[in-house]
């Protein structure tokens, strides 16, 4: 069972489409994905069963995971040329003629999702998490949300990156904890329970994971494959 307020991944089988159907018009027909590594974390069988539906049967694949996609109808290739992962996927910097939308945002398969734990004061002169690497400059108010490097968050994220909650997007200070994340949300009306999506979705953190890729030295390939092997996962239209 997955967690409410826990992190989770959460998959898009709509962007999969997507993301498929523009692989297939850039890479040709004799169309082969690339499913290695539990399909980039996504999880071998949500992607084979999607990606039959949009006419991909043969894929390179982990020894481990070819009979889970024999079962929904995609063949086991070898060391054949496969369709780009990251359009597949919607990675940051995939280049293909058709974007989703007029500013060139792809919409990624896999959204990080957590929630608020908690929220508190924050005074002037005030530090937070291992270090006390940020200090806060005036009264502010900060949120728990969870998350952290033990579930996968990279740690080098603290005052590096933004987390979107109701919409809008609020930086993460300090040092990213074990299970959490500290968020400083000032004055906004959030509250307990609240979702926080660190990246993906379609608000303002749908192009966050570029930012993980700056400030973490990873791709996004490594940064999501991460993720998926160590969360749950929950798939939505």
């Amino acid at each position: 069972m997955i967690s409410p307020t826990g992190p989770r991944v959460r998959l898009s089988r709509s962007a999969l489409v997507a993301g498929a159907s523009r692989a297939i018009e850039a890479g040709g027909a004799d169309a082969v994905a690339d499913l290695r590594r539990d399909a980039y974390g996504h999880g071998v069988q949500f992607v084979a069963e999607t990606l039959v539906q949009v006419g991909i049967r043969a894929a390179v694949l982990d020894p481990e995971s070819v009979e889970v996609a024999q079962r929904v109808g995609i063949a086991t290739v070898a060391d054949a040329p496969t369709l780009d992962p990251a359009i597949v996927f919607g990675f940051p910097g995939a280049s293909t003629a058709v974007d989703d939308d007029a500013a060139g945002i792809r919409r990624p398969v896999m959204s990080l999702v957590g929630s608020v734990l908690s929220i508190k004061a924050l005074r002037a002169g005030e530090g937070v998490s291992y270090n006390y690497t940020h200090i806060a400059s005036q009264d502010t108010r900060i949120a728990l949300v969870s998350g952290g490097f033990g579930q996968g968050v990279a740690r080098s994220l603290g005052n590096h990156a933004s987390v979107e909650i109701r919409g809008e997007v609020y930086p993460i200070v300090g040092r990213v904890a074990m299970d959490v994340c500290v968020i400083d949300v000032g004055e906004a009306d959030i509250a307990r329970g609240d979702e926080v999506i660190y990246f993906g979705g379609q608000g303002p953190a749908r192009s966050a994971l570029a930012a993980w890729e700056a400030a973490s030295g990873l791709t996004a390939a490594e940064l999501v494959c991460a993720l998926g092997l160590r969360l749950p996962r929950e798939v939505v239209a």
